[in-house]
């Protein structure tokens, strides 16, 4: 490599400072996540650490940062090198299998899964092996404007313009319904109702807005509609499984919406922020979307337009039930640091309700189980669905954490968009990403 994370990182390692500790001076040196909350969240945890009387000097804890650009080949390429720059190091559920043969398993005992619950701790496994503490978690709320929404529950006379719109696009007569209650066939029916090139009576002009990029994090965005379908990357038994029914259903629905103009022309350029402004203009009905953007959208001096008016509920529901992609941000052990069991020592508090409090309230967004969550509920009211969800609607594909995970979701992104764009046929769309998930995925 030509210049590696290691050298960079000891560079660093002398003028990062944490609670008078020198990442040189501290026993136990962690490489956290650089920027935003995550960062202001791993500091404080760790000042609480360090303080703490049971903690003994060799120890305690220091913290070294690094950019995020080309962060995951960079650590990937350390860490196969037998790096000593750090002792536990930053992982993501869709990275682990490319980190795990140079990582050691952690025991976070078990009080663990009463913390976090077992959907929020699998995504820190990989081959039935626990490799981190799950310390941020983002999954996707079904977003939408209450204001509209209770409106056309409210106008009986609008419910026939509505079956009628749901029968000619979707090929089924449908009623409104309350949000928390909305098949995907619901929200699709709604988003085409609440577009103003179908129903010029609508306060809107899109009824939702996709992204639909050529970007594999659009792809953890369109997993929840397959999923509710019976979707999946394998079976039990390791045939790839993506040529199904219940991916066709899922491309179909998007082909539609896109095709309908229920979302901007210009939407196969779109991923997060776009999405993000077009909600907050106020043209736009529906949304799906991940939970990080609820604070903004929410937010009277970032999105004064809608902010009001703003709701969401979990993801909506198939044959097969109500789900949303999960993933999470951890910590995890390496393999080749100089003190690993200092550093499965931290791991093992972090996973407490006094690590996970102070993580919380310092910005973090850990998924905490129900019960835990209400230590911080008053203080922090977005991190209450945010657990509920994982808990009960949370899923990750099976593979999801595999060594080529990343991979397998730019070739969907590849061949979807290729599909929603007219360029490829769904049969065509659904084959090559098959034999390419296959070459991917193989044993």
């Amino acid at each position: 490599m030509s210049i590696s994370l290691t050298r960079k990182l000891a560079r660093l390692a002398g003028s990062l400072l944490l609670s008078g500790l020198g990442a040189a001076q501290a026993a136990v040196t962690v490489l956290g996540w650089p920027g935003g909350p995550e960062e202001a969240a791993l500091r404080a945890a760790v000042k609480v650490y360090n303080e703490r009387s049971d903690v003994a000097a060799n120890d305690k804890v220091a913290l070294i940062f690094f950019s995020r650009d080309g962060f995951y080949d960079k650590l990937q390429a350390d860490l196969a090198a037998g790096t000593k720059a750090f002792d536990a190091n930053l992982i993501a559920t869709y990275s682990i299998g490319r980190y795990a043969p140079f990582m050691k398993p952690v025991d976070l005992g078990v009080s663990a899964t009463d913390l976090f619950g077992k959907s929020v701790l699998s995504t820190m496994q990989y081959q039935g092996k626990q490799f981190g503490v799950p310390t941020d978690l983002s999954l996707h709320f079904m977003y939408f404007r209450s204001d509209l929404i209770d409106g056309l529950l409210k106008d009986k006379a609008a419910h026939g313009e509505y079956a009628a719109i749901a029968q000619k696009y979707l090929g089924q007569s449908l009623t409104p319904k309350d949000p928390n209650e909305w098949t995907w066939d619901d929200y699709a029916a709604t988003a085409l109702y609440f577009t103003k090139a179908i129903n010029p009576k609508s306060p809107t002009r899109y009824g939702t807005v996709l992204q639909l990029k050529n970007l594999l994090f659009n792809m953890m965005v369109f997993h929840s509609l397959p999923r509710a379908y019976g979707a999946d990357w394998m079976d039990p038994s390791g045939n790839i499984s993506v040529n199904s029914e219940a991916y066709k259903k899922g491309l179909q629905i998007y082909k539609t919406l896109l095709d309908a103009g229920t979302t901007p022309k210009d939407s196969l350029s779109y991923e997060y922020a776009e999405a993000n402004a077009a909600f907050a203009s106020g043209e736009v009905a529906t949304m799906m979307q991940w939970n990080a953007a609820a604070a903004d959208l929410k937010d009277p001096k970032k999105s004064p337009k809608v902010a009001s008016k703003t709701a969401f509920t979990a993801p909506p529901s198939g044959p097969q039930g109500r789900f949303t992609h999960v993933h999470g941000l951890g910590l995890g052990i390496n393999a080749s640091g100089t003190n690993t069991e200092g550093a499965a020592k931290f791991l093992r508090w972090l996973a407490t309700p006094e690590a996970m409090t102070t993580y919380a309230l310092a910005g973090g967004a850990p998924g905490l189980s129900e019960s835990a969550v209400k230590a911080v509920a008053d203080k922090r009211p977005d991190l209450v669905p945010l657990g509920t969800y994982a808990t009960r609607h949370g899923f990750m594909m099976n593979g999801a954490t595999s060594a080529k995970a990343l991979g397998v979701y730019e070739l969907q992104a590849k061949e979807f968009t290729g599909y929603w764009s007219g360029k490829q046929s769904l049969e065509k769309t659904l084959e090559k990403t098959a034999a390419g998930m296959a070459k991917l995925l193989k044993p």
